[in-house]
């Protein structure tokens, strides 16, 4: 007689597989219009300012849209809420694919495609965060967030390669029906084949306005205190990133040279740096409690930012950035994993709503501080004073008692 008794191990496995598996085809199409879209821009009107505006298009409807998004995703199905966003997006770029296709190729049509796509990624980004805790035990979640970074990473290494090798032989509307293509894989596999349960206040009816609920959740955020130093401590270090993530380009070129390859070897050592960094991350665990996890490899970055102002010869800049790389998974899985496992699952949307308006936000508004200083400053300069800030900022995190408190581990049981 055959046993009808099911493996929840086995069940929550073959979620997580299909559910990793759905977001890296919808990312990598994603990855390979984004990138296609910004060389054509590039190629096409060779103007800062076109992909200025592109930029923007790109991350001011996130933004404005993150605060709904969260409330969103904690009053709806999440899952649902993916399909629709995955969906809006491929409609979008069908769209545009056979106005191309047409002959009708205005440069208007790619910066409106651009905002409905960021907005698509704005609805996805908290429905994501705050999904993986309801298929994912708790124990796992910090090996499943850093094999989630990893995988993320090796899109961010390949697409680009791959965009560059189909612009150069293949038409636009070529690239858009790929995403097209990717989307409806992904949102078929979620479609069919995931089963994800509604979570609570997604069951309930809603009686309150999306304010109220927005409200509720900065209450919340709040009322806890490891969120609020959280959110702070990420607000200040994003900003004092920025000149590390945006200026290091401008960096290379005056310091060591202006060849191209150059700068696609930083673009490199940070990318490999990142695949490593998320199985590091997946394989370790990280130290027991997460905060001193977070803080060990801020420092690093912290380090390395300052190594990239003082290093002489460019290989050895290649070896920081790629330590710097290594870091960032470090980093950002127990981040998330923490406010996975200590946030009511009710109100994780809105919370990975203010998170991503933080993580939006912040960097642009650092290169409105720094880039004007960089015409006037050296940026090695820049780059070791906020390598000494964010090296103070995250000793200053491990004195915080209430993160210390938050990131401990506790006994806890498997969930559904």
């Amino acid at each position: 007689m055959t046993s009808t008794s099911t493996d929840p191990t086995a069940s929550w496995k073959k979620n997580i597989t299909l559910f990793l598996s759905s977001q890296t085809i919808s990312l990598f199409g994603s990855s390979l219009v984004q990138y296609a879209i910004m060389w054509y821009i590039t190629l096409s009107t060779q103007s800062g300012i076109m992909m200025t505006i592109y930029i923007l298009c790109g991350f001011i409807p996130t933004f404005l849209l993150s605060p709904f998004a969260g409330v969103w995703a904690d009053r709806y199905n999440r899952k649902l809420l993916m399909i629709i966003s995955d969906s809006m997006i491929a409609i979008a770029t069908l769209i545009l694919a056979i106005v191309f296709m047409m002959g009708y190729d205005a440069m208007w049509l790619l910066f409106l495609v651009a905002a409905i796509r960021a907005l698509g990624t704005g609805i996805q980004t908290p429905a994501v965060g705050a999904v993986l805790p309801q298929i994912v035990p708790e124990e796992h979640l910090v090996k499943i967030n850093g094999i989630n970074g990893s995988i993320q990473a090796i899109i961010m290494f390949v697409s680009p390669m791959v965009s560059a090798a189909l612009i150069s032989t293949t038409s636009m509307e070529v690239i858009l029906f790929i995403d097209v293509v990717t989307a409806a894989v992904a949102v078929g596999i979620l479609l069919f084949f995931l089963r994800i349960p509604t979570h609570n206040k997604a069951k309930q009816t809603q009686n309150t306005g999306y304010f109220t609920d927005f409200k509720a959740g900065l209450i919340y955020i709040k009322n806890h205190s490891f969120l609020k130093v959280l959110m702070t401590m990420f607000a200040v270090f994003f900003v004092l990133m920025a000149p590390a993530s945006f200026l290091t380009p401008l960096q290379v070129t005056r310091s060591f040279g202006d060849d191209e390859w150059r700068l696609a070897a930083i673009e490199v050592a940070f990318s490999i740096g990142m695949m490593i960094g998320g199985g590091l991350i997946a394989a370790w665990g990280g130290f027991k409690n997460k905060i001193y996890t977070m803080a060990f490899s801020g420092l690093i970055m912290g380090l390395c930012t300052v190594a990239l102002g003082i290093v002489p010869t460019f290989w050895i800049y290649l070896v920081f950035f790629g330590i710097f790389g290594i870091a960032m998974p470090i980093f950002n899985t127990p981040t998330m994993t923490l406010i996975q496992e200590k946030v009511d699952g009710d109100y994780l949307g809105r919370v990975f709503g203010v998170f991503g308006m933080i993580s939006t936000s912040m960097m642009p508004i650092g290169m409105l501080i720094f880039g004007p200083i960089a015409d006037i400053v050296d940026i090695e300069w820049l780059l070791i004073g906020t390598g000494i800030a964010m090296t103070v900022l995250l000793i200053v995190l491990v004195k915080s008692k209430a993160l210390l408190e938050a990131g401990k581990p506790k006994d806890h049981v498997s969930v559904e």
